[in-house]
């Protein structure tokens, strides 16, 4: 028997984040095998990430924080509306792809920006990556244990 929706639920199911419009500056970040598209459009601060507010999205304060260290530096924190959509990845790599996608942006934005996002490390792709497994191996370089007999 399917069940039903009551009337609270189905609302706070209808109840989405409204989609910002106009125009917009746009840029990629990536970290380990996560990677954001991130949209930058004039607003009130509102951010969304995969249509979720980012509280909610990442519950856990630091990583919210890393979210936002870009704006802070450059005091534009309640200037701007981002909408990201993020794939792949743990949510630290996500959150960090985030970042290095909002620092991009808004270095297109204004290029002015630049030497503080830059001296603060915002730039820097981390490429590290997971190390491949080899064959034979337990993982990428753990092998089995050894026995004598």
């Amino acid at each position: 028997m399917p069940k039903t929706i009551t009337k609270k639920k189905e609302e706070t199911i209808k109840k989405e984040i409204p989609k910002p419009a106009g125009k917009y500056v746009y840029a990629v970040g990536r970290r380990k095998e996560s990677s954001a598209r991130v949209r930058l459009y004039s607003g009130k601060g509102r951010i969304t990430i995969n249509k979720k507010e980012y509280r909610q999205y990442f519950p856990i304060f630091y990583l919210q924080k890393k979210v936002l260290e870009p704006l802070r530096l450059t005091k534009l924190l309640n200037k701007f509306d981002i909408s990201i959509k993020v794939t792949g990845g743990g949510i630290r790599g996500q959150a960090e792809a985030i970042r290095l996608g909002i620092a991009r942006c808004l270095i297109k934005h204004d290029v002015k920006l630049r030497p503080s996002l830059k001296a603060a490390g915002f730039l820097k792709r981390d490429a590290r990556v997971k190390e491949r497994k080899k064959p034979g191996l337990k993982r990428a370089r753990k092998a089995p244990q050894w026995a004598k007999r």
